[in-house]
């Protein structure tokens, strides 16, 4: 069995019984093409099924050569076995090579916040003369109110738009659909950008029902929104770092911070298990302790 073969089949079985995304994909792919590289350098002619433990621990030290991160080394794991599941599933290899192998250990990074100052001040910061600048101050309240990964923005549709009960409906990972609450402030610049500027985007065919266009009518690309909200950090001179998925992070950690249950939390950001929202509850204890260090009249740092 060849690597190329197997990895198309892999290819299939993602998006057809997982039915995961195009980027998820692609980053499975390039986790196991990354291990097909490994054995090419190392000059190992093995096919899949003759893969062994020894050449995955062996594949591993290889990265760590590279000074590649425990973060990158744990993902391109993950791709491996994820590979070598679909295969045993397929009865292409009778043994799984990956099943003993440890996962380097990790940190626990928590995310980068905006508070509530910084939005406004990137919001504020956008003209709202311009069609462009309308568009781009809707998706950012978009984002901000409703705590959307990127690729859910850049495919929501006006379809998808309940303004009736307040909600808006979004695809998710795995196409899975959830209904999450809107704001005020957000439906009020969606409403304007929709009835006022977006009528006037010649819309190109197939893109009529997606809210958010670029000037040649058809969807953002996630790249976009990435260098739209780069250039505002940049233009009022924020130092924090600023992507997209910072929004999402702001969201949930404001809505921790004033006291929304977890469980809400995760419903709202679409999350499988409740362990990827706790992390959430890390952001509530670090600004507690900010908070005491900087106001309690007998802190440490308050006092220097």
């Amino acid at each position: 069995m060849q690597w190329q073969i197997s990895i198309k089949g892999f290819q299939s079985f993602l998006r057809l019984e997982r039915s995961l995304s195009a980027n998820s994909i692609v980053a499975y792919t390039e986790d196991v093409e990354r291990f097909v590289q490994f054995l090419s350098e190392k000059k190992y002619d093995l096919p899949p099924e003759k893969i062994e433990h020894v050449h995955m621990t062996e594949f591993l030290k290889w990265l760590n050569e590279l000074d590649r991160s425990a973060t990158t080394q744990s993902r391109v794991i993950s791709g491996l076995r994820a590979f070598y599941k679909y295969l045993l599933l397929e009865n292409l290899v009778s043994t799984n090579p990956t099943e003993l192998l440890e996962t380097p250990k990790m940190g626990r990074k928590l995310p980068d916040v905006l508070d509530i100052a910084d939005i406004d001040n990137l919001l504020n910061a956008i003209d709202l003369g311009t069609p462009k600048g309308q568009r781009d101050r809707t998706m950012l309240e978009t984002m901000y109110s409703c705590g959307l990964r990127v690729s859910e923005l850049v495919n929501l549709k006006i379809s998808d738009l309940f303004f009736d009960t307040q909600f808006i409906r979004v695809i998710g990972k795995g196409n899975k659909q959830r209904l999450i609450p809107i704001g005020s402030e957000a439906m009020k610049h969606i409403t304007i950008y929709k009835n006022e500027i977006r009528i006037h985007v010649p819309v190109q065919k197939g893109f009529e029902d997606f809210l958010f266009l670029n000037n040649r009518g058809k969807k953002l690309t996630t790249t976009m929104v990435f260098i739209i909200i780069k250039s505002i950090a940049a233009h009022i001179g924020l130092k924090k770092h600023v992507s997209p998925h910072t929004f999402r992070h702001s969201f949930a950690t404001h809505l921790v911070q004033n006291g929304a249950d977890l469980r809400s939390v995760q419903e709202m950001l679409g999350h499988e298990s409740i362990t990827t929202t706790e992390i959430y509850t890390h952001m509530d204890r670090k600004y507690l302790r900010d908070t005491i260090e900087k106001f309690h009249p007998r802190s440490v740092k308050r006092n220097l």
